[in-house]
């Protein structure tokens, strides 16, 4: 792990629909019922860092791997996190998943003194890797991952059976064994099953709060370690 620092940054890494963000979820909502006048939690999803299509990129959209390192934004992510980390203000993109581009909107975040960032490639560039205090690699079954990204990619972004399908077997799997999985070996501690895991969940928060309470600002009003 990294060195503390008081700005915690924590990576979540995973494939796609591995639970990466329910597990930030999980984590978050105790921060908050534990901290409960304290708002300095944050999470951000590397996906808000999708890079700008190309006009031929976007002609030719059902061709882009947009689970290859060269989708994201690497630079921008490196220096938000290292402004969060040095306790600056930072704006988040917003990314829209069914036009498959940035909006012009943007969402502020002031001061933060646990970010969690997640993304399928969270760990993949050594520069960002570096700036995470703890990482974490969440290890779902890969049937268990199509079949959510499934029930995601349907219901939330409009897309068909079919072309999900065909992604997945073009692109997202193919992405996964060459670019995500290799990442596991940097995380610190590996998570099967996601947020179910709730033992694993509980070490990681013992973790958290220990590095809050060396900060004396804070004072949870729940019970703590």
């Amino acid at each position: 792990m990294g060195q503390p620092s008081k700005t915690t940054i924590i990576g979540v890494a995973g494939g796609t629909a591995s639970g990466k963000t329910s597990v930030c979820t999980s984590i978050m909502a105790q921060l908050r019922l534990d901290f409960p006048d304290h708002t300095g939690f944050v999470n951000i999803s590397q996906d808000s860092f999708y890079r700008d299509l190309t006009p031929e990129e976007h002609v030719n959209i059902t061709e882009f791997n947009f689970d290859h390192p060269d989708a994201f934004a690497f630079d921008e992510v490196v220096k938000t996190i290292q402004a969060l980390k040095a306790g600056q203000r930072v704006d988040i993109p917003v990314y829209d998943f069914v036009t498959s581009a940035r909006t012009t909107a943007t969402i502020p975040i002031e001061r933060a003194n646990v970010v969690l960032f997640d993304g399928i490639l969270a760990f993949y560039n050594e520069e960002l890797r570096d700036l995470f205090d703890m990482k974490i690699f969440v290890d779902t079954d890969a049937d268990i991952r199509l079949a959510r990204r499934l029930r995601r990619d349907i219901v939330e972004r409009g897309r068909s059976v079919l072309s999900v399908l065909n992604q997945y077997e073009k692109f997202v799997k193919p992405s996964f064994d060459s670019y995500i999985l290799p990442t596991k070996q940097h995380a610190d501690i590996i998570i099967p099953r996601g947020a179910e895991n709730g033992v694993a969940i509980q070490l990681i928060l013992q973790h958290i709060k220990w590095n809050l309470m060396q900060q004396p600002a804070l004072h949870p009003s729940r019970k703590s370690l």
